[in-house]
């Protein structure tokens, strides 16, 4: 007689449920042993060279141009999409703020400094619709935090956030991995756990042990390493310097400073918070998340790359097309895409019961903007990947200019994406269709 097991199964230890992954010998007996699809949308700031921004040919034959090169290995895993945009965006007369918050919603953006407007963004339409499901609704991550300056006139909150709660209220984004590391393996609440909290669940793992495949015991034990290991990257996180808001000018502090919980050091960030969304998919604590690499308008420092000196984002992006910067500003964007398709990578190594957890996903890699350097925003540079439980089709190469589509509109990939999720709309932002050979 097979054991029966809840639809989520749990370690449970000092009063504290730890969610398992996924595992084929614990879901035989449930009603419903397919793994749910899951949504991420990574993001980067300040668009692309268009140049270097191209896809020919379909499957393992898909050429890549530059600065899409690191999706090489995982062309038959994504769906490159030409020509979408984003109206509103298109329309609106500021260069940045006006086609920025937006990018997930398709609504007008104010430009009244007294009336801060965007739009529900639809990971958060996703959020008020099926988050219930999860003990963590949703989660919405970045790298820079919130800036709360005017840039021409505007509030720069517009390009801090692409993830909206309500068309006036921006969801709380996260960059301190600590505190995205306690939602995820506390109770949901954000609780913090003592970082031995693992020993304690020891004793139900054992004994959990017999009723598991060989295979699943594998995993286990991989998973809860996984666990020890950003713990540990955590703690070393702590100890350094920190990276957002204004430095005391003092070398030693007069007076106790707060912990620091930030690393230092951009890429290093980058993963951990990479990693982070892997752990909250294999451990479904949700199923809905973005992360902003950087904000628009973005600061961010790239002297981390070999060949990019002296310059910050913004500055690189908006180069004049001077041979020099523009060189520079590939590297970063093949830097960016580095990140997704490390994502990509390690969502395609985890197993699901004969499927990975890419194939239960919708992973979306884009920008705002076209052309950086001309403010674009004719069409959106968009790189999806992941099969959406077996209901997307990859390894294809869609674009909608060359096939003369009239139905380009962001929105429409949107509303396609939320039927994939289970939530179905008659109308989102601009749009009432769906996305054409999706």
């Amino acid at each position: 007689m097979k054991p029966n097991f809840a639809r989520r199964n749990f370690l449970r230890g000092t009063g504290v449920a730890l969610a398992l992954p996924w595992m084929e010998s614990l879901s035989a007996a449930t009603t419903n042993s397919k793994p749910p699809v899951r949504f991420a949308c990574v993001y980067f700031s300040n668009g692309v060279e268009p140049i270097h921004w191209w896809a020919k040919g379909q499957g393992a034959n898909m050429e890549l141009g530059q600065a899409v090169l690191p999706m090489t290995p995982h062309r038959e895993d994504i769906n490159f999409l030409r020509g979408l945009y984003n109206h509103q965006a298109f329309i609106n007369s500021s260069p940045h703020l006006g086609r920025m918050p937006n990018l997930l919603s398709s609504a007008p953006v104010s430009l009244d400094p007294a009336n801060i407007r965007a739009g529900t963004t639809f990971d958060q339409v996703l959020s008020q619709r099926i988050g219930s499901q999860t003990a963590v609704p949703s989660l919405a991550l970045g790298i820079e935090p919130n800036e709360l300056r005017l840039e021409d006139g505007l509030s720069m909150i517009y390009g801090s956030c692409i993830s909206w709660a309500s068309p006036t209220k921006p969801a709380t984004k996260e960059i301190y991995p600590a505190r995205t590391f306690d939602q995820l393996v506390g109770d949901g609440s954000g609780r913090a756990l003592d970082k031995t909290i693992l020993d304690s669940v020891l004793d139900e793992t054992h004994s959990l042990e017999p009723k598991i495949s060989r295979g699943d015991r594998v995993k286990l034990d991989e998973y809860l390493e996984s666990i020890r290991d950003i713990e540990k990257r955590i703690a070393r996180a702590n100890k350094e310097e920190r990276i957002e808001g204004w430095k005391p000018t003092l070398a030693k502090p007069n007076m106790p400073r707060p912990a620091d919980k930030l690393p230092q050091n951009v890429p290093d960030h980058m993963r951990l918070m990479l990693d982070l969304i892997v752990l909250a998919f294999q451990m479904d604590k949700t199923r809905i998340i973005t992360l902003m690499l950087n904000n628009d308008l973005s600061q961010m420092n790239f002297k981390f790359l070999e060949g990019v000196k002296g310059a910050l984002h913004l500055d690189l992006t908006h180069n004049g097309k001077a041979p020099a910067t523009e060189a520079m500003y590939l590297k970063t964007n093949q830097f960016h895409i580095e990140q997704f398709a490390y994502l990509i990578r390690r969502l395609k190594a985890i197993d699901e019961g004969g499927q990975s957890i890419l194939d239960s996903s919708i992973l979306m890699g884009c920008s705002n903007l076209f052309d950086g350097d001309a403010h674009g925003a004719d069409q959106m540079p968009i790189v999806l990947a992941g099969k959406a439980g077996g209901t997307l089709k990859t390894g294809r190469n869609l674009d909608y200019l060359e096939r003369g589509n009239e139905n380009r509109r962001a929105a429409s990939l949107y509303l396609s994406i939320m039927d994939r999720m289970g939530v179905k709309l008659d109308r989102f932002g601009d749009s009432d269709q769906r996305l054409a050979d999706l």
